[in-house]
């Protein structure tokens, strides 16, 4: 019964190293805040993602810092965060928030004092609203702790097909799971699977000729998990429309 238990406890610690996310160990950073009161600044974004409420991630949103952006590979991804080691700004609780942008290095400033997203800081430039759960407005800037955890999303994996022609520009949202797309591959009724390039943000290309066929989706996130959305946009798909698909 022992040995049983000790093999529960093995196997339980692997998938939670395999998946890199959920009941990880803290993290120190800083954050601050950008967007204005009504985060309306926070919209658009290196990750491509446009209007972030009719995206679904309304204002629990951050830009991160080059460390942890990841070239845009980070795009989606969760962090709960909390404001620890300031007694005067700190408020108490903690946030979810996705990756939507990337906070640029300013070089000209010092790590300490302007230059908060230089590399190799750790740093989430939050939207206003939920920088002011976890402090006060008058702060600034806060020492923060963080950790990865699984997105979690209603409904299904969205694919919004952008581009023309030998050319389709697919956007990918609402990704529950690990939430950062690492590789896709899309097949068209009358081909088989094709890789997408990473064009930008979490915008996904392929130059084949697509059109008139149903167009089924694989994605991949960082934790090696694989999603297949068959069928996911009908065979009287257009540009500028969103599918549904399958989810984490």
């Amino acid at each position: 019964m022992a040995l049983f238990g000790l093999f529960v406890v093995g196997f339980l610690a692997m998938v939670s190293a395999v998946h890199g996310y959920g009941g990880g160990g803290w993290v120190n950073a800083h954050a601050t805040f950008y967007g204005g009161g009504d985060a309306s600044g926070t919209m658009g974004g290196a990750c491509g993602y446009g209007n972030l409420y009719s995206q679904g991630y309304g204002t629990n949103t951050a830009a991160l810092s080059t460390a942890l952006f990841n070239n845009g590979l980070s795009c989606g991804s969760c962090y709960e965060i909390k404001c620890e080691g300031d007694r005067k700004w700190c408020l108490p609780g903690s946030i979810v928030i996705t990756a939507t942008n990337f906070c640029p290095p300013n070089n000209a400033l010092p790590n300490n004092n302007g230059g908060w997203c230089n590399p190799p800081q750790h740093h989430f430039d939050l939207s206003q609203p939920v920088f002011q759960h976890i402090a006060q407005y008058k702060a600034g800037i806060v020492p923060v702790a963080y950790r990865r955890v699984p997105c979690r999303r209603k409904g299904g994996i969205r694919f919004t097909i952008n581009g023309h022609s030998y050319f389709n520009l697919v956007l990918i949202t609402n990704v529950g799971g690990a939430g950062d797309v690492h590789s896709v591959s899309i097949k068209g009724s009358r081909t088989g699977w094709q890789a997408m390039s990473r064009n930008w943000g979490q915008n996904w290309q392929s130059n084949s000729l697509l059109n008139g066929q149903s167009l089924s989706f694989k994605v991949t996130t960082s934790d090696g998990r694989t999603v297949v959305s068959n069928n996911a946009a009908p065979a009287g798909w257009s540009f500028g429309q969103t599918y549904s698909g399958a989810q984490f």
